[in-house]
């Protein structure tokens, strides 16, 4: 086993995800709606802590497990979950019931991302959280940083595309988009960029200015 290989199922072992979010993810898988992992969902709680975050936009639903990490690290935050797929909005509702997480701390939406990110507010959010149709990541990444408040943060689980990112000979829609992703983000003057590589990986980005990339 290399050093990486090691590392990585250390910090898989580690985690402890506590009863409510383990719970979400047995509904997340029933439904087929992979999930963030457990790295990769504390790294959001200390984050969103970090910020003290109160307003919270999390692209992608699932069956909840994202949103309660998010939530775990700032429980004074009000979320807003957007998911094309109603039946993932019903198990994320029953999710956070389960958490007993109050019906006023979160607010969840029915619809395309890319028809309601338009109509949020801009520089009004602490928080955006981009896990959802991988093909239009860049411009969810725009949407999100015209969102966040200076200071605030955009995070990107799953950039590293199963390992796909760093292979040069992957060429697919989705890998590319995650690539230029990366890229673009190391290179705009608007955001500080950071990779995690725990779990599936996390991009972190802190707007800088409320012009996006």
């Amino acid at each position: 086993m290399s050093e990486n290989d090691a590392n990585a199922r250390y910090i898989r072992e580690a985690i402890i995800e506590p009863a409510a979010i383990a719970r979400a993810r047995t509904h997340a898988v029933e439904l087929g709606a992979a999930p963030i992992s457990a790295a990769v969902g504390a790294q959001l709680a200390v984050l969103t802590a970090a910020v003290g975050a109160r307003s919270i936009v999390e692209i992608g639903t699932g069956a909840g497990v994202s949103g309660l990490w998010l939530m775990r690290g700032a429980p004074q935050a009000v979320l807003t979950s957007i998911d094309n797929e109603p039946e993932h909005l019903v198990a994320a509702r029953r999710s956070f019931s389960e958490a007993k997480v109050p019906s006023t701390k979160a607010r969840f939406i029915t619809g395309r991302a890319a028809d309601v990110l338009p109509r949020m507010n801009e520089a009004s959010y602490d928080i955006v959280l981009v896990d959802a149709d991988p093909e239009n990541v860049i411009e969810y990444v725009e949407h999100g940083l015209r969102l966040a408040r200076t200071g605030g943060m955009v995070l990107v689980p799953r950039v590293l595309a199963g390992g796909k990112a760093a292979d040069p000979v992957q060429r697919d829609e989705v890998t590319a988009a995650y690539r230029s992703l990366i890229q673009e983000t190391q290179e705009s003057p608007a955001v500080l960029a950071a990779l995690s590589t725990a779990g599936e990986g996390l991009l972190q980005l802190v707007s800088l200015n409320t012009e996006g990339m």
